[in-house]
């Protein structure tokens, strides 16, 4: 039976500015099958709006999830008990093509070239804040929601919109955010932004939600758990090489410590005559900066952790250690053509600095101060404290406050 929402005035509860909110509007939510989604899904029928809820199929092949699990079949038998439970239209819509292309394909063509891809940040840009949009749109939709921690909000009655982080410090997804744009976000709704993780669970549990205990998911966007050597295995063929360790009193080491600017954005480059071969690994292209696991060498004092990946002579170098000076850098760099705005005209002009902005460059990790530089070239991070394990690939995104102001994948 459907469960029983108040209808009426539809200003959230943390009465943010968003002008998509002043009215009733016909709603697409993106229903995951998770408590978080569905809550957002409840609390906009109950301030008024007509809701469809949406599952988005976006994967099939269950051959590389660990156990052969297919969670989008259970995923999307919860999203549809979830839309009967609220008495809202529900629907599946097959992604599966666009995702592969825009985003199995770029994992791909990524780590082959020996670099970290974040797909989940791509996903939101690509797919939820694109294809599916379109989707919501063809349905007559005004806007769409998620279950995503994080909150926009217009700068002024006539400016323009703001991605903020979520209310919820530990469950904050703005990061994930950080590559959408003006147009996304002026069709884009965050029901859950201003609430903990306790408060959704407890909302969901009063209104007697399905999903109201369901665990988090966890792995890749859309697929699930996976295995992710054996996930890149299904275009990348393994490739055994030498696994050489550095150690931590190389010149080099010493050399790059000195370094300022750029120089100390770019990674060391590392020879395979630089340290001592230590065992074999199954494909450079597999491995990223930071990484432990995988690493099968044993009978070491400390464990050991890539500091480094070279595609070309395809050797993996490795250092002894979490504190090991080459799991360190000061700076990072992202080109020119692959900066992008969230609120144009905040982002620092060509030759100007901004010493007050926050940066993160991966999912949970805290707001490092940091002195961004826009070069001509593109934009310079210089962090105060050097920065464990920053890999090229990765999305650096740079914050005011809890605003999120713009974005890029790290070249170096």
């Amino acid at each position: 039976m459907p469960v029983k929402v108040a209808s009426g005035s539809a200003q959230p509860a943390d009465k943010v500015a968003h002008a998509l909110y002043l009215r009733g509007m016909r709603i697409v939510v993106g229903l995951s099958g998770g408590v978080d989604s569905s809550v957002a899904a409840g609390l906009l029928l109950e301030q008024g709006h007509e809701v469809i809820g949406m599952y988005m199929r976006n994967w099939h092949d269950a051959e590389v999830t660990k156990d052969g699990a297919c969670p989008w079949i259970d995923d999307a038998q919860d999203a549809m008990l979830v839309a009967d439970h609220l008495g809202i239209p529900f629907q599946v819509v097959d992604l599966s093509a666009q995702y592969r292309e825009r985003i199995v394909d770029y994992m791909f063509r990524e780590y082959a070239a020996g670099r970290t891809p974040n797909p989940d940040v791509l996903c939101n840009r690509e797919i939820k804040f694109d294809v599916f949009l379109d989707a919501a749109r063809a349905l007559g939709a005004e806007a769409v929601a998620t279950g995503h921690y994080c909150q926009v909000d217009r700068e002024s009655p006539a400016g323009a919109f703001r991605l903020r982080a979520g209310r919820d410090a530990a469950k904050d997804q703005s990061y994930f955010l950080c590559q959408v744009g003006q147009t996304a976000l002026a069709h884009a709704l965050f029901p859950i932004g201003h609430l903990r993780k306790p408060e959704v669970r407890d909302w969901a549990r009063a209104h007697g939600l399905p999903t109201a205990e369901k665990k988090d998911s966890q792995g890749l966007c859309f697929v699930g758990k996976v295995h992710l050597p054996d996930f890149l295995r299904m275009q990348l063929a393994s490739r055994p090489g030498h696994i050489v360790e550095i150690p931590r009193d190389h010149p080099k080491l010493a050399a790059h410590a000195r370094t300022t600017g750029r120089d100390a954005a770019s990674p060391i480059t590392w020879a395979p005559d630089d340290g001592r071969v230590v065992g074999e690994h199954p494909g450079a292209h597999f491995f990223t900066v930071g990484q432990r696991k995988g690493i099968a060498v044993g009978g070491r004092p400390q464990p050991l952790f890539v500091i480094e990946r070279d595609v070309e002579t395809n050797t993996l170098f490795v250092g002894m250690g979490d504190d090991h000076p080459g799991l360190y850098r000061r700076a990072l760099f992202v080109r020119e053509n692959e900066l992008h705005e969230v609120r144009p005209g905040i982002t620092p002009s060509v030759g100007t600095s901004c010493l007050d902005f926050g940066v993160r460059y991966r999912y949970r990790a805290t707001l490092e101060p940091a002195e961004c530089t826009h070069l001509e070239e593109g934009m310079l991070v210089e962090f105060q404290r050097p920065q464990r394990g920053i890999a090229s690939g990765q999305f650096a995104a740079w914050y005011a406050d809890d605003e999120v102001i713009g974005s890029g994948p790290i070249a170096w």
